[in-house]
């Protein structure tokens, strides 16, 4: 049985909040691995991370789609259907991203 996501229409070209997590650049915590907000351009970071910024971002917002984002990775995830959507782009990141934690 395929799969569809129904939130792809939330998909739009965003702007990126930060150059990495902002949340976490607020308070100089590390990060994993970035996600961005497909709806707002929101920069967090990824349930693997300690705080967990891009799903709290859902959590709050509840826009339902994100991109893997450092390097720009192509894919897309949707929190609510927990599936694998097809972006129609990659975000362009605005300048060099840092690393935090390997």
């Amino acid at each position: 049985m395929t799969q569809y996501c129904e939130h792809v229409d939330c998909i739009r070209d965003v702007v990126p909040s930060a150059l990495g997590c902002q949340e976490c650049l607020l308070t100089d915590d590390e990060w994993v691995h970035l996600r961005i907000c497909r709806e707002c351009g929101f920069v967090g970071c990824c349930d693997e991370s300690p705080n967990r910024h891009a799903r709290a971002h859902f959590t709050q917002t509840r826009h339902p789609i994100i991109e893997g984002y450092d390097p720009p990775e192509g894919w897309g995830w949707c929190f609510v259907d927990e599936i694998f959507v097809e972006l129609p782009d990659q975000t362009p990141q605005s300048g060099p991203i840092p690393r935090f934690v390997s």
